[in-house]
């Protein structure tokens, strides 16, 4: 018998591919010879497939036993090759273990961060694991994916508040502030007209959010109707607002603002309220007898109730004047979705109304009607003012323009231009050259239109819609494009090269029915009003001003509430 040695030394030399080891024992020579042939089969597949070291390989850890150290050697041998050949750093089984565990900790800090979504689980970067989703929509289940979108969105709005109160807010644009432009005016390096838009641009980013407080005259509670619209006039000195009911229906009245001498924004409920228990759909102010005298409401139809049109004098929603009411009609029009208010001399009292497949134009004074076939449902409208044109936006995302000079032209020819976007047109806007055009849809696309070559000339990203009716607002003399989107964040945009300036998130918690209504004005309370964005949000009134000095105390004008 032969003494096997476990401190026998073993040759490991690579000779074209075969290796030449100490001579085994005869009655254990088959017996190994076998192993050796599977294990070198193992080691060959993993070289070729690039595949780890197996736990035994990566281990390092030497065993007692001729055949197991052999093994374990012959393998270290194969793994220094296959590090050779892949330009590996570890070079040694003692030091990579060190290594290894660094390497594991920073790749499991990469997982954490981009963790694989596995179908059924939730990753939680917290606590670095999964968990498995339950099914349905369960009010006692915390692990639903809409209640973690939820949680996670309700995270990101808290953030974003916090960093809004922050004095040192992110500039709208890479170096952009106020010395720097300044200097850059004197220097000549900024034309005036520039100058103006960036400096808007500045003043924007730095607005601050300051709450105006509503009180009733009792010192009762507080208003606790949401608020739905709130539509400004031409001049921005009265807001129609509209607010949900909570017995059902909706309220409506008009809220008049001022401006004082120290900078402060005043504003008042006018007396009279106005409830019904149909939906208001569409608001437009109307020039009957001057700028503003009226204005224009579309309500649905509810039940035994029918839809209507109704034209209301401004006048009717305040006890305290004297003027008389003028003009009141209303037109049993079904189904409305939208309406606007003709501008123009030749038609100054003509206004239509954006139904299910048909436009209605009507005169207020004589009543005549004009009805045009469509082929989708007419959700959005705006007049051109130096042209008697009206433009149309489409459930179908067909946009086209009716010119009112061609009415006795049929089928369909009276349509002077119709381009299309990819969903249902929720907002069109003419910008004051007339031959551009401003068109949202529920993709959450805004695009601004040439109008005379029918192409789109400028996107403006970041906008988030799916479903909702949502307007959006033009200030030209600022060069600003804002959008309330349907996750309740308000967007402001550069009009001319479309870059986001700011995102303003909702001071409540995001929901379908809390989305906000703004009205931003130059002159917001009048000619000598305050610049700045009026947000109306859940039964509150918001205020961003462009004065970052404007104080708390000077704010506190309560807006009475006169039943």
């Amino acid at each position: 018998m032969h003494e096997i040695c476990a401190e026998c030394p073993v040759q490991s030399l690579h000779h074209h591919g075969s290796r030449r080891r100490s001579p085994l024992p005869p009655g254990l020579s088959a017996k190994f010879e076998h192993k050796e042939k599977r294990t070198s089969k193992m080691k060959k597949w993993n070289w070729r497939e690039g595949q780890r070291p197996s736990r035994r390989q990566r281990s390092g850890g030497q065993r007692r036993g001729w055949d197991r150290n052999n093994r374990y050697r012959s393998t270290q041998d194969d793994n220094a090759g296959w590090t050779h050949d892949n330009q590996a750093s570890a070079s040694s089984s003692s030091s990579s273990s060190s290594s290894s565990s660094s390497s594991s900790s920073s790749s499991s800090t990469k997982a954490s961060s981009a963790a694989p979504e596995l179908p059924g689980f939730y990753f939680d970067p917290e606590k670095n694991r999964y968990f498995r989703l339950l099914p349905g929509n369960n009010c006692c289940n915390p692990l639903t994916r809409e209640k973690l979108q939820e949680k996670e969105r309700e995270s990101q709005r808290n953030k974003m508040l916090e960093e809004d109160e922050n004095p040192r807010k992110k500039a709208p644009r890479r170096g952009l502030n106020t010395s720097l432009l300044v200097q850059k005016r004197h220097l000549g390096l900024v034309q005036g007209n520039s100058y103006c838009r960036l400096i808007h641009e500045v003043k924007v980013g730095s607005m601050k959010r300051h709450k105006v407080e509503i009180q009733s005259t009792d010192n009762s509670s507080s208003n606790t109707d949401n608020f739905r619209l709130i539509v400004g006039d031409s001049a921005c000195e009265r807001v129609f607002t509209v607010n949900d009911v909570s017995h059902g229906g909706c309220k409506y009245g008009i809220m008049n603002f001022s401006s004082s001498s120290q900078g402060s924004l005043s504003v008042e409920m006018c007396d009279n309220l106005y409830f019904t228990n149909r939906k208001v759909n569409s608001i437009c102010w109307a020039s009957v007898n001057y700028a503003d005298s009226h204005v224009l409401l579309c309500l649905v139809g509810v039940a035994d109730t029918p839809g209507c049109v109704s034209l209301l004098p401004a006048s009717l929603f305040s006890n305290s004047n004297p003027e008389q009411p003028g003009m009141l009609c209303s037109f049993k029009i079904s189904t409305a979705w939208s309406c606007a208010w003709c501008l123009n001399p030749q038609f100054d009292k003509t206004f239509s109304t954006g139904l299910s497949r048909r436009v209605i134009m009507k005169d207020a004074e004589t009543g005549r009607t004009q009805t045009y076939s469509v082929s989708s449902d007419v959700l959005a409208q705006q007049f051109a003012l130096r042209v008697p044109v009206l433009f149309n936006g489409c459930r179908s995302g067909e946009i086209f323009s009716i010119d009112l000079r061609q009415r006795g032209r049929r089928d369909q020819s009276w349509k002077a231009s119709r381009f299309h976007q990819e969903s249902a047109i929720t907002s069109v806007r003419v910008l004051q050259d007339e031959n551009y055009l401003l068109a949202a849809d529920m993709q959450g696309q805004i695009k601004l239109w040439d109008v005379r070559v029918t192409k789109a000339v400028q996107v403006y990203k970041g906008h988030y819609n799916e479903h909702a009716y949502l307007p959006v607002h033009v200030n030209e003399a600022e060069g600003l494009l804002l959008a309330v989107g349907q996750d309740c964040y308000t967007r402001l945009w550069s009009l001319k090269d479309g870059h986001l300036l700011r995102t303003i998130p909702s001071p409540h918690p995001a929901a379908n029915d809390q989305i906000p209504s703004v009205v931003f004005s130059s002159k917001l309370g009048g000619s000598r009003g305050l610049p700045g964005l009026l947000m109306a949000v859940k039964h509150d009134l918001y205020y961003f001003p462009y004065n970052t000095d404007y104080q708390e105390g000077a704010e506190q004008q309560p807006v009475f509430l006169q039943h």
